[in-house]
């Protein structure tokens, strides 16, 4: 029997489970770095069995689908199949589990990623499952949203990323449903993302910042030079995953302290 290479499969019609590693992928990296030669395409390749032409050009087709990239005038291929369509559905009714889902497929077709090890060793299976999900999700979220704003702060424009945090709108802990969607998220700097953990900065409907009047009020010279500067400014809109009011308007309810 000859061996499967990535010439041998030239033409061969993509499975559901290489779509999903591929969606999966396709959310974790800016668009315009989905090219063959990126080393995350020819990690993905390598991985499948197929060619870094043929793994961009399947990135290509999921473009077609984003509405962020049509807003921009940026199209996908065209060459989509109804699979994709049903991989997009699908990711975007459930992120969680498909999340989970390609980390086992990337487990099944043979990759091997170091497993982080942790402080309070796991009590059995059960919690060791739940803190890798934990992790694998996070990862995903951070990837996703940082991504999506070029790895900038939303509102200050700072460009570290060992600076930055992909904060959750409504609190994984609130909604667990919302854990891993992109369309949750912000990419804040560290002092912002505290912020807004702590509801003494929202986010406006139409997308500007807002101060709770306890900073507001406050005389400290520092918090108006380098908090309140920012104040009624429009945040730096993602390329993609666009915050979803209906989240935004949750937290300005929920955890904003007017």
């Amino acid at each position: 029997m000859k061996p499967i290479t990535q010439e041998s499969r030239y033409g061969e019609l993509w499975s559901r489970e290489e779509s999903v590693l591929a969606f999966e992928l396709y959310c974790r990296i800016p668009f315009q770095k989905t090219k063959a030669n990126n080393p995350a395409v020819k990690e993905l390749a390598n991985l499948l069995g197929r060619t870094t032409a043929s793994v961009a050009r399947k990135l290509g087709n999921f473009g077609a689908f984003d509405p962020s990239l049509q807003k921009l005038d940026i199209s996908g291929l065209t060459h989509t199949s109804k699979l994709d369509r049903e991989i997009w559905d699908e990711f975007h009714a459930d992120w969680n589990n498909l999340v989970w889902e390609a980390n086992l497929l990337r487990s099944k077709f043979g990759e091997s990623r170091p497993v982080h090890r942790a402080i309070n060793p796991p009590s059995g299976p059960s919690e060791t499952t739940r803190l890798t999900k934990q992790r694998v999700h996070q990862a995903f979220f951070r990837d996703a949203v940082l991504s999506s704003y070029e790895a900038t702060c939303c509102v200050t424009g700072l460009t570290v990323p060992e600076c930055l945090v992909a904060s959750h709108i409504v609190p994984w802990s609130e909604n667990e449903r919302f854990r891993t969607d992109p369309a949750n998220g912000l990419c804040l700097s560290a002092t912002f993302d505290r912020l807004f953990d702590a509801g003494l900065m929202t986010i406006t409907l139409d997308l500007t910042i807002r101060f709770s009047s306890q900073l507001v009020r406050s005389q400290n010279l520092l918090t108006h030079d380098l908090l309140l500067r920012y104040s009624d400014c429009p945040i730096r809109r993602p390329n993609r995953f666009m915050p979803s009011l209906e989240r935004i308007e949750w937290h300005h309810k929920n955890s904003f302290r007017e």
